[in-house]
């Protein structure tokens, strides 16, 4: 087990500017760490590639962008940095439930690593270690801003309504060193702290020229994210990731088309990655009025998501739907997706907690993997005993 009241100790002696609310983080760590098979964490790697490969084909491109917002046909010439794939872990392998292209914890789960480390049974270990994770991520945004503006970033803004209100903000504090480390001046602002002008986006000390975007608005329409979405159409400012990569990525319609081998195989896309997304990917169909009454029958089996949400809003177990509750799920956007149970750790004391892992990953690979433990109906950090959780894989390919 993790020593969390340790490990915070640490990290706030490592990293004076890492602020942790002890009523509101209480369960931002988990004292357990997740164990799972080399092959399965291999198998998730392999999706990740996958998905970088098929988001690049035109034919795919060209159907997502159908229900996408408008400034998504813009291209700024990047893939979008770091992707979360979150999967559950089923007695037939992985299931991929959902892609994000603004994933929460990579930096925080970094710091798991070697408090795990040092506890780990002797057979059991990181996929990577901490500084590897922390710059490899570092180095990907850095990656992604390069290929949109031609250079490496000079001064970047990490971007998030009132961020110091944010749950995740001690991550953004912990990016903010890890770019500074890396040569790059940071700062950490709201979007009404920016303004776009003749001399291009500015906050208060001086310029941006790039912004770590950790904002819920996908599309920048809100009228406060007018100045960022006029750089980054402009070509001004790089943003990562940016609303083409939601749209590609990330829209949860987009898994009706991964998961169709038919159709990727018809965009040309090869049998390889049409195979492995169309195993991996729960049967996912768009809820419109022509299917509504055939899924509430079938209900049970589903999980009803949002299209566009973020972080379990308004999701739903089908078997825990209300009449009221699937009316008012009319006047939106959702997806069905075939149920895939979340694997079960069984911790101190006999108590069960459900789990999933996230995939981190970049156009150059794997970045680190990452599990959640939690009770519920959705992933939270409300769990005694639940939150980030280190993944422990085999230390060696058995023979």
């Amino acid at each position: 087990m993790v020593d969390i009241l340790r490990l915070h100790e640490s990290i706030r002696g490592a990293f004076p500017e890492f602020t942790t609310d002890p009523a509101v983080h209480a369960h931002l760590f988990s004292p357990y760490a997740l164990f799972v098979d080399r092959p399965a964490l291999e198998a998730m790697g392999r999706v990740a590639a996958a998905v970088f490969d098929v988001a690049g084909n035109p034919g795919y491109s060209q159907r997502v962008l159908q229900w996408a917002p408008d400034i998504a046909t813009h291209d700024p010439g990047s893939a979008g940095g770091v992707l979360g794939l979150d999967f559950h872990l089923t007695v037939d392998g992985p299931r991929l439930i959902e892609v994000n292209t603004n994933p929460g914890g990579l930096l925080l789960n970094a710091l798991l690593l070697d408090a795990v480390r040092s506890c780990a049974p002797p057979a059991w270990a990181t996929w990577t270690n901490a500084a590897q994770a922390r710059d490899a991520a570092v180095t990907a945004w850095m990656e992604d801003a390069r290929q949109q503006s031609g250079r490496t970033p000079s001064r970047l803004a990490i971007v998030d309504s009132t961020p110091r209100a944010q749950f995740l903000y001690p991550e953004f504090e912990l990016y903010a060193n890890a770019f500074r480390d890396h040569g790059v001046d940071c700062v950490i602002s709201a979007p009404e702290d920016l303004s776009f002008g003749s001399d291009g986006l500015e906050d208060a000390h001086g310029r941006i020229d790039t912004v770590y975007n950790r904002l819920t608005d996908f599309a920048l329409e809100d009228a406060s994210h007018a100045d960022i979405r006029e750089a980054y159409l402009a070509g001004d400012v790089a943003l990562m990731p940016h609303p083409r990569a939601h749209a590609l990525f990330a829209d949860k319609r987009n898994l009706a088309v991964l998961g169709d081998p038919a159709l990727l195989g018809g965009f040309g896309v090869d049998a390889g990655s049409t195979a492995l997304l169309g195993q991996v990917i729960p049967p996912t169909v768009e809820l419109v009025p022509a299917n509504r009454d055939a899924l509430w029958a079938v209900r049970n089996g589903y999980f009803f998501k949002p299209a566009a949400g973020f972080g379990s809003r308004g999701s739903y177990r089908g078997d825990k739907l209300t009449r009221r509750t699937w009316a008012s799920m009319a006047s939106a956007t959702y997806i069905a997706q075939a149920f895939a149970p979340p694997s079960m750790r069984i911790v101190h004391g006999g108590q069960s907690l459900k789990a999933d892992v996230r995939c981190f990953a970049s156009e150059a690979g794997v970045l680190l993997f990452a599990a959640r433990l939690y009770q519920g109906q959705t992933t939270n950090m409300r769990t005694p005993g639940g939150g980030f959780a280190a993944v422990l894989t085999s230390s060696r390919i058995e023979e």
